[in-house]
């Protein structure tokens, strides 16, 4: 019998004798890693479903436009978002509500305004809101999609083909 080392070889029937002995030996240690295997992969599986069903959108969103930072909340059994920061445009310094539709409104601010409301569902797409747009001052049906813990995608539609999405990153507390 040769000496062993500590180097990976393959197992031959030298080291065991009969090449019975031998393929039951490999099956004993391709059946240990298969099984090993298969146990990680199912906690890998796991893990993941149980972040999908952790999914939790609440919290305060980095918005591509204006740099906006939008928080997400419950508001009852629904979720809805206000501005809770944005850059000023030129044009607008202090973020008034200037294309608003009822022109009662168009004298407020639009830093904690909720501009999104009435979303369900879960644990990664709701469904069933809407979104107001200050750029125009029109209210779209909304999607939002979990991505990912850190990523979220919203949609607004004026029509079912005629629609925006936008990537939005969470923040995270300081």
């Amino acid at each position: 019998m040769k000496p062993k080392s500590s180097c990976l070889r393959f197992v031959t029937s030298d080291d065991y004798g009969s090449s019975l002995r031998l393929a039951e030996m490999r099956m004993r240690m391709w059946g240990k890693r298969s099984i090993t295997g298969l146990g990680v992969a199912v906690a890998m599986v796991a893990a993941g479903a149980a972040n999908a069903a952790a999914g939790d959108i609440t919290g305060v969103w980095l918005a591509p436009s204006r740099s906006a930072h939008v928080e997400i909340e419950r508001c009852g059994d629904t979720f809805c978002g206000k501005i809770v920061y944005a850059k000023p445009p030129a044009s607008n310094p202090r973020m008034l509500d200037v294309h608003n539709k009822d022109p009662d409104l168009r004298t407020r601010s639009m830093i904690g305004t909720v501009f999104m409301e009435g979303f369900t569902g879960g644990p990664d797409k709701w469904s069933g809101g809407r979104l107001y747009n200050p750029g125009d001052g029109n209210t779209y049906r909304g999607l939002i999609t979990l991505v990912d813990d850190d990523h979220l995608q919203l949609k607004g539609c004026a029509f079912w083909f005629l629609c925006k999405s936008q990537t939005w990153v969470r923040l995270k507390a300081l």
